[in-house]
């Protein structure tokens, strides 16, 4: 009996010799679909996909799925129509398998939109507009109210909570000082060293500053770097073209970065390898006697450049030891900058530095001239605080070791002008430069280094005004 009723069932469905299996596969397909419509054959229920196979007439729905999805009409076409008696509720909108979005009504920028009388809304209006859900909304814009309603009333402009105010002390930041240039009279150093230039700038709001020397050639350098708390950037340099000495602690080393900045305008912004500036700079921490935050930034190194004179150098409290003080705690005293000048022969020696050190300023004849001894006090810990830079140039020529040599001569013999000297909350920085220009058989390298260490113990006397 089973196989009478395989039998009959294929006698059934098989299609007469006088139409093509195409031609009832769609006339078929189009029936349940026409059935669909009444809600009267479970055909409606069919996924949109399956039922767009049955219209693609001429191909069966397995040839459908294998060569790829069928024509979008199609698709469209049966998927509104099921959406809108409200048998199947799906995504109109969908994203197949090679990432092509198939939307209907007009809503291809909208993911997860369907229309209300899609949702089985009842006698709701059909020609309503499209509602969305799964749509991220601008937070900034507000929605449009629907047609006929009453409009609310307007809000009030959200306001920002206000930002606290910034407390602290001052800095370059909150009040943006003012580059000074123009000093007021007072000790000056005079020279005659052809070729470098001496630039001087400072805030008066710290008060602090900086202090630029600037060789017009390409000079030798040594750096010689003592005690235990150094801020120095170029520090493995063996050319240089300009030195900046600065306050601020290490955040003052931006003030060689404006040096820099300023220099490389100065030679028409040009990019080439032997036109770029070899620049270095040395710190001091001089915020102990302020009670700022003002520190030498990019635009103080900048003005320095553009004040940059030969032949002179203010003595004292000025450029980058406007703030600077000899000794420690309660016996510091301020200090500054100070200056030295040399000749023997063709030979020219230049000292400079600036006097902040943990030690006190000491005469040749062994007496404290500047900052009292405090003596040892139990339980106290020094701050890293202190700091002594200093620079000797010379035009005579002198190989790399040689200059190491005296760089390091002079730069021991500064423990007879400040006592106690290198210690562990010192940051001291010597550099030795040469310009290479003459040469001085009757001045051999430690004669020189003695002329340079005298001229250095002279500078440190010269720091502190009277």
């Amino acid at each position: 009996m089973h196989s009478q009723r395989r039998r009959s069932r294929s006698r059934r469905t098989r299609p007469s010799a006088s139409r093509s299996g195409s031609d009832e596969r769609c006339e078929l397909a189009q029936s349940r679909v026409a059935r669909s419509a009444g809600g009267g054959d479970r055909a409606s229920r069919w996924p949109e996909r399956r039922a767009a196979g049955r219209l693609d007439c001429g191909r069966s729905p397995r040839a459908s799925r294998i060569l790829g999805r069928v024509r979008r009409g199609s698709a469209r076409e049966v998927r509104s129509r099921s959406a809108t008696d409200g048998v199947r509720k799906r995504r109109l909108d969908r994203v197949d398998k090679r990432g092509r979005v198939a939307a209907v009504a007009g809503h291809a920028d909208r993911r997860g939109c369907r229309l209300r009388d899609e949702r089985g809304c009842g006698d709701r209006s059909p020609d309503r507009e499209p509602s969305c859900y799964n749509v991220r909304r601008d937070p900034h814009v507000e929605p449009a109210a629907p047609p006929g309603s009453v409009a609310a009333p307007e809000r009030a402009p959200r306001r920002h909570r206000a930002r606290p105010a910034v407390s602290g002390p001052a800095t370059n930041d909150l009040i943006h000082p003012v580059p000074r240039t123009e000093l007021p009279k007072g000790r000056m150093l005079e020279f005659d060293f052809p070729g470098l230039e001496i630039g001087i700038a400072e805030y008066e709001e710290g008060p602090t500053g900086c202090t630029m020397f600037h060789l017009r050639k390409v000079a030798s350098l040594s750096i010689d770097v003592r005690g235990g708390s150094p801020g120095v950037n170029g520090q493995h340099l063996d050319a240089i073209n300009a030195i900046c000495f600065a306050g601020g602690s290490l955040y003052g080393l931006e003030a060689s970065t404006g040096v820099a900045a300023e220099l490389f305008k100065i030679r028409g912004y040009s990019t080439k390898w032997m036109d770029i500036a070899l620049v270095s700079g040395a710190i001091i921490f001089d915020f102990g006697t302020r009670a700022n935050a003002i520190y030498p930034d990019k635009e103080l190194g900048r003005a320095a450049v553009r004040a940059m004179r030969p032949g002179r150098f203010p003595l004292g409290a000025r450029g980058a030891g406007r703030s600077a003080t000899a000794s420690h705690w309660t016996g510091a005293e301020l200090a500054g900058q100070g200056g030295a000048y040399r000749e023997r022969g063709l030979t020219k020696i230049l000292a400079f530095v600036v006097v902040n050190a943990y030690g006190c300023i000491v005469d040749r004849g062994g007496r404290v001239v500047r900052g009292k001894p405090t003596g040892p006090v139990p339980g106290r810990v020094p701050r890293s605080a202190n700091t002594t830079l200093s620079v000797v140039f010379t035009n005579q020529k002198l190989d790399r070791l040689q200059l190491q040599s005296i760089g390091r001569q002079v730069h021991a013999s500064m423990a007879r002008g400040i006592q106690p000297f290198h210690t562990r909350w010192d940051g001291d920085v010597n550099y030795m430069v040469s310009t290479q220009e003459v040469a001085n058989d009757d001045l051999d390298e430690v004669t020189l280094g003695e002329l340079a260490s005298d001229a250095m113990w002279d500078a440190i006397l010269t720091s502190y005004d009277p």
